[in-house]
C-alpha cells in the first residue's frame, strides 16, 4: 500500500499532471446537476478532489489544487456561457476559483495530517464544510455572477434533501453533502480515525432523517388554476411581434377553462405598452376572453423614464392594472456590463449586453382579484436562483412565487434544466408553490414540498397549459430564521481562526545558541 501511494505521489509530481487532475476533480460535481442530474454523485464527487488537496506536500500547493479545482467547477457548471462570452469565461473562472484557494488550504489543514489525529478529522467534518459555504456565500453575489449552481441545489427532485432545505435553505443542503464527502474522504485517507468519519457520517444521517421526521409540513389551502404560456423558439419578427402573435394565439386556447391567472415568460412583450395603445387593447382583450388576469414581462424602453426595464406587469380586462415588478438583480454580461469602462471590451468578443438594464428598487405582492385575493410574488430570471428574493416575497405575504424567465440563448445546453430545478428548490425553502415561466422551456410548476405539479414544458414545446397549483399556508422554518446555516459557519470558522491565532503566538522560536 505504501509503494502505491508512493506510486501515486510520483504520478502526481509533475506540476502540469497536478494541475490537470485537479481541474478535472473539481469539474466532477457538475454531472449532479442538470441535464445529466446524477444528484447521488453530489454525495462523492468531491471526494478524488479532497483527497488531492491533503495529498499536498505544502499549504500553498493546496491553495492551488483549490484554486485550479474551483476554476474546473465553474467551467464544467458555466460551460453553457461559452458561445456567448467566449475566452472571456475562462477570465471569470480563473478569477471566482480564487475563491477556493483558501478552501484548499483549509482541506490539507484539517485533512491532511497524522492519520492518527481524530480530534482533526472531527473538526474537519464542520470546517471543511462551513469554508465551503464560506465560497458559495462569497459567489452568490449579484455582481459576482450569483447563486448558480450550489451544490445543495443539485437535489431538486431528492425528498428528504427538500425538507432539509425548508429548515436551513439550500445552505444546510450543501453543509451537509460536503460533510459527507469529507466523511468519505476520511475513510479513505485516514484509517485510524475511521471512527470520528463514520461517527459524523452518521450524525448527516440524523439530521437528514430528524428534517424529515420533524420539521413542519406545510398545511393544505385549497388550489388555483395557473396557465403558462411558452410560444417557443420562433424566428423573426420585428421587435418580438410574431412571438406576441404566438402568445395571443396559445393564451386565446385558455377559454374556458376557468383559469385564475396566465403567466406568459420574460421578455414576453418587447415594446413599451405605453407607447403602444394597439397592444394594451389586446391584452385587454384576451384578459377579457380567458376571464383571468394575465401576468407579462415588458422588455423595452419605458416612455415616462430613461433607460431599458425588464417589468412584470398585471393585465386585466381594462389594460394594465398599475403593478409593475421591476427586475432588481441583472445577470452580468447578459444584461449590464460591470464596470463597463473597464470591461466594455466584453460587447466584442460575445454577446454582452450593448446597453445596461436598468434595476428595479423594490420587490412588489402583486393581489389577484382584491384585497382577498390571490397574492403573487414575482421574480424575473436569474432572481429565483437567489435564495433570500423568494423568502423575503413569502415574508410580504405572497401565496404563489412566479418566475418569468427566458433562456432561449442557451436553448440547447443544460442551461433550461438547471434553471427550471431552481423552481423546486425555492418552493421547498418557503412553503409556498413556485411556477416558473418560460418563452422556450423548460417550465414547469412546483408545489409547496418542492414536489412536481403537472407535466413540464420542454425544449421542444409551443404551447399553453393548465396547472392546478396546491396553496399552502403556515410558515417554513427557514422563512422565519433565514440563513442560520452561513451564520454557524462563519463562527465555526472564527473560531478555528482564533484557535490557530493563539496555537501560532505560543509557538516556541527558535532555540538560541
Amino acid at each position: 500500500m505504501a509503494g502505491s501511494v508512493g506510486g501515486r505521489r510520483r504520478g502526481l509530481g509533475s506540476p502540469w499532471w497536478r494541475a490537470a487532475v485537479a481541474l478535472l476533480a473539481g469539474a466532477l460535481p457538475a454531472l449532479a446537476f442538470p441535464a445529466p442530474a446524477l444528484w447521488w454523485l453530489a454525495y462523492v464527487a468531491l471526494v478524488p478532489w479532497l483527497l488531492l488537496i491533503r495529498s499536498a506536500p505544502t499549504g500553498r500547493r493546496a491553495a492551488l489544487d483549490g484554486w485550479l479545482g474551483g476554476a474546473g467547477f465553474l467551467l464544467a457548471v458555466h460551460h453553457w456561457l461559452l458561445p456567448s462570452l467566449h475566452v472571456f469565461i475562462l477570465v471569470l473562472a480563473a478569477l471566482l476559483g480564487l475563491l477556493w484557494a483558501p478552501w484548499g488550504w483549509l482541506v490539507r489543514r484539517t485533512l491532511g495530517g497524522s492519520p492518527g489525529r481524530t480530534g482533526t478529522t472531527a473538526a474537519a467534518l464542520v470546517l471543511v464544510p462551513s469554508g465551503w459555504l464560506m465560497v458559495e456565500l462569497v459567489r452568490s453575489w449579484q455582481y459576482l455572477g450569483g447563486p448558480w449552481g450550489l451544490l445543495g441545489a443539485s437535489q431538486w427532485q431528492v425528498a428528504p434533501a427538500l425538507r432539509l432545505a425548508s429548515v436551513g435553505g439550500v445552505w444546510l443542503v450543501s453543509f451537509l453533502l460536503v460533510a459527507v464527502n469529507t466523511g468519505v474522504a476520511a475513510l479513505i485517507a485516514l484509517p485510524r480515525a475511521r471512527t470520528a468519519a463514520v461517527a459524523g457520517l452518521l450524525v448527516c444521517a440524523a439530521a437528514g432523517g430528524a428534517a424529515w421526521a420533524w420539521a413542519p409540513l406545510p398545511e393544505k389551502a385549497g388550489t388555483v388554476r395557473i396557465a403558462v404560456v411558452q410560444p417557443g423558439v420562433i424566428a423573426g419578427g420585428a421587435d418580438g411581434q410574431r412571438r406576441f402573435d404566438r402568445e395571443e394565439e396559445l393564451t386565446r386556447r385558455l377559454a374556458g377553462r376557468g383559469v385564475d391567472l396566465v403567466v406568459w415568460g420574460e421578455s414576453s412583450v418587447g415594446q413599451d405598452l405605453g407607447k403602444r395603445p394597439d397592444l394594451r387593447a389586446r391584452l385587454a382583450a384576451l384578459s377579457r376572453t380567458v376571464g383571468a388576469r394575465l401576468l407579462v414581462n415588458v422588455d423595452a424602453r419605458h416612455a415616462d423614464e430613461p433607460g431599458i426595464y425588464k417589468s412584470s406587469m398585471l393585465i386585466g380586462p381594462d389594460g394594465p392594472t398599475g403593478d409593475r415588478y421591476d427586475k432588481m438583480r441583472l445577470v452580468p454580461f447578459g444584461e449590464y456590463v460591470p464596470a463597463r469602462s473597464v470591461l466594455g471590451w466584453a460587447t466584442s468578443v460575445g454577446k454582452a449586453a450593448g446597453e445596461d438594464r436598468k434595476r428595479g428598487e423594490h420587490p412588489v405582492v402583486m393581489r389577484i382579484g382584491g384585497a382577498d385575493g390571490l397574492r403573487v410574488g414575482p421574480l424575473v430570471c436569474f432572481e429565483s436562483a437567489f435564495p433570500d428574493m423568494s423568502r423575503h416575497l413569502v415574508r410580504e405575504g405572497a401565496q404563489v412565487l412566479v418566475a418569468q424567465s427566458s433562456t432561449s440563448t442557451f436553448q440547447h445546453s443544460w442551461a433550461p434544466e438547471q434553471h427550471a430545478s431552481l423552481a423546486a428548490l425555492r418552493a421547498a425553502e418557503t412553503g409556498r408553490p413556485m411556477v416558473h415561466a418560460t418563452l422556450t422551456g423548460v417550465s414547469a410548476v412546483a408545489g409547496p414540498r418542492g414536489e412536481a405539479v403537472g407535466g413540464r414544458l420542454s425544449t421542444s414545446r409551443s404551447a399553453s397549459a393548465v396547472y392546478d397549483v396546491p396553496l399552502a399556508r403556515g410558515t417554513s422554518v427557514y422563512v422565519r430564521t433565514g440563513d442560520w446555516p452561513v451564520y454557524g459557519a462563519l463562527a465555526a470558522l472564527a473560531v478555528f481562526c482564533a484557535a490557530e491565532g493563539v496555537r501560532a503566538f505560543r509557538k516556541p522560536g527558535p532555540a538560541r545558541g
